[in-house]
């Protein structure tokens, strides 16, 4: 099974556009990780038409906060539909188990030891300031915690967070999260 794991970095604040809605943003990097590959990849908006034929070969997309921010905002650069692709949202499996939504530092730190490298407003200065590889490696380090959190789960059932300095079990039934399902694609793909 193809998984894609990714996450999103943007050129602008929402408050910058006027509406919390991802597709009103702009692309600054995507990061991916094939699992068919082994391989961490960024791909910047202009590289775009090069992450088209990975996601159409994907039998899955998994990401953190993706089915309501991530897949909305590529929409917007994709001439098909990428919610026709089987979606694991971590952050949505989350809030359906306990009710509530959980920052991705507060599941990696209490389930994987890890933090991020920084924050989402920290990534769009630095894509203001030019400083186009600390966006990059941003957006990739935030890729591998979703993986590790991925494989996490899917192994124990299970997920933590933090709430003040108790740790937390996360309930999560993932026995279906690998199954096949056909939503292949092929938008840019010759026929």
């Amino acid at each position: 099974m193809r998984r894609i794991v990714f996450d999103i970095e943007t050129k602008n604040f929402f408050h910058d556009v006027g509406a919390y809605d991802p597709t009103k943003l702009d692309i600054s990097v995507v990061g991916v990780y094939d699992s068919e590959k082994d391989t961490y990849k960024a791909y910047l908006e202009e590289e775009l038409s090069s992450l088209w034929p990975v996601l159409e070969q994907a039998d899955m997309l998994i990401g953190y906060n993706s089915d309501h921010f991530d897949i909305p905002l590529l929409n917007k650069y994709y001439q098909g539909d990428l919610s026709r692709l089987k979606s694991i949202d971590l952050l949505k499996e989350i809030k359906n188990s306990i009710g509530k939504r959980l920052r991705l530092d507060s599941v990696a730190e209490a389930t994987l030891g890890l933090h991020k490298t920084g924050q989402g407003a920290d990534a769009m200065n630095w894509w203001k300031q030019g400083e186009i590889e600390k966006v990059k490696n941003y957006c990739l380090h935030d890729v591998k915690i979703t993986k590790e959190l991925y494989e996490y789960a899917l192994s124990n059932n299970k997920l933590f967070y933090m709430d003040f300095s108790s740790k937390v079990g996360i309930p999560l039934n993932t026995k279906t999260w690998e199954e096949k399902e056909d939503t292949s694609l092929t938008h840019t793909l010759p026929f």
